[in-house]
């Protein structure tokens, strides 16, 4: 069940072979591209000439480890995974540290949502006696429940 697909006789096995390729799908992705260059070479230029300097910035390095900072609703606080006094998270922060200035260290804390405003409160203000000023608080996302 052959069928013939050029003309010409000959026997039952005999096609000729058509050796032309059709370029005109190559064309029109050509041209396409063309167009898409020549729409966005000239938003990538820029028109007002400046000499900017050399940047001699030194290479950043890892941010340092986040220390978290969570206080349960029976006034329990913790530093990671160990339990301190909740009046004296600022200054076992201190001596985790390393009694550095700590002005640019930022500290999370996760505060659960029976917690007393006054023992959150002691805990915020011994961090500022500690000198941390960079604090974040942490909450749980709607959209993963």
């Amino acid at each position: 069940m052959a069928a013939k697909l050029s003309g010409g006789g000959g026997g039952k096995y005999a096609i000729e072979q058509n050796s032309a390729i059709n370029v005109t799908p190559f064309v029109d992705i050509m041209l396409v591209l063309l167009i898409i260059f020549m729409v966005a070479a000239p938003l990538a230029t820029v028109s007002v000439e400046v000499k900017l300097p050399r940047a001699v910035a030194p290479p950043q390095t890892n941010p340092p480890k986040p220390f978290y900072v969570s206080i349960q609703g029976n006034a329990q606080a913790y530093i990671g995974d160990d339990e301190v006094p909740i009046d004296m998270v600022g200054s076992e922060l201190l001596g985790l540290i390393g009694n550095t200035v700590p002005s640019d260290e930022r500290i999370f804390i996760r505060a659960d949502q029976n917690t007393r405003y006054g023992d959150f409160m002691q805990v915020m203000n011994s961090l500022q006696d500690s000198g941390f000023y960079s604090v974040a608080l942490v909450g749980e996302d709607q959209s993963a429940q």
